[in-house]
C-alpha cells in the first residue's frame, strides 16, 4: 500500500502565506509608527517655534500650531524663555487599541 503526497504542498503554500501576511502586518505597523513619530515630532517642533513667538500667549499658539498639524497638544510650559511642549498625534489604526504617538519640543527666542 503506498501513501500518496498529493495536497502536501497545498498546505505548505498556505501556511507559508499565513505567515507571510503575519510578517506583512507587523511591517505596516511598524511602518505606521515611525510615520506617526516624525508627523509628532515636525508638529511638536512647529508648536514651540510659535509659542516662542510669543512667549506672553504661548500655549495658546502652541495650542493652535499643534492642531494646525492635526496634533493634540498634550503639556505646554514656558520655563524662563523657553517654551517646552508635548504634543500627540493617532498612530497607526490597530483593532485591539487606540495607538497615540507624543513628541516634546523645547524652543526659546535667539540670544
Amino acid at each position: 500500500m503506498s501513501r500518496r503526497d498529493d495536497g502536501a504542498a497545498t498546505v505548505l503554500v498556505v501556511a507559508m502565506a499565513g505567515v507571510l501576511m503575519f510578517v506583512m502586518a507587523g511591517l505596516a505597523a511598524a511602518g505606521g509608527l515611525v510615520t506617526a513619530q516624525r508627523r509628532a515630532q515636525a508638529a511638536a517642533d512647529l508648536a514651540a517655534l510659535g509659542g516662542a513667538a510669543d512667549l506672553d500667549l504661548a500655549c495658546t499658539q502652541a495650542g493652535l500650531v499643534a492642531a494646525a498639524n492635526a496634533a493634540v497638544l498634550d503639556a505646554c510650559e514656558v520655563v524662563d524663555r523657553d517654551v517646552r511642549v508635548v504634543v500627540s498625534v493617532p498612530g497607526p489604526d490597530v483593532p485591539w487599541t487606540e495607538v497615540r504617538v507624543s513628541a516634546e519640543a523645547r524652543a526659546g527666542p535667539a540670544y
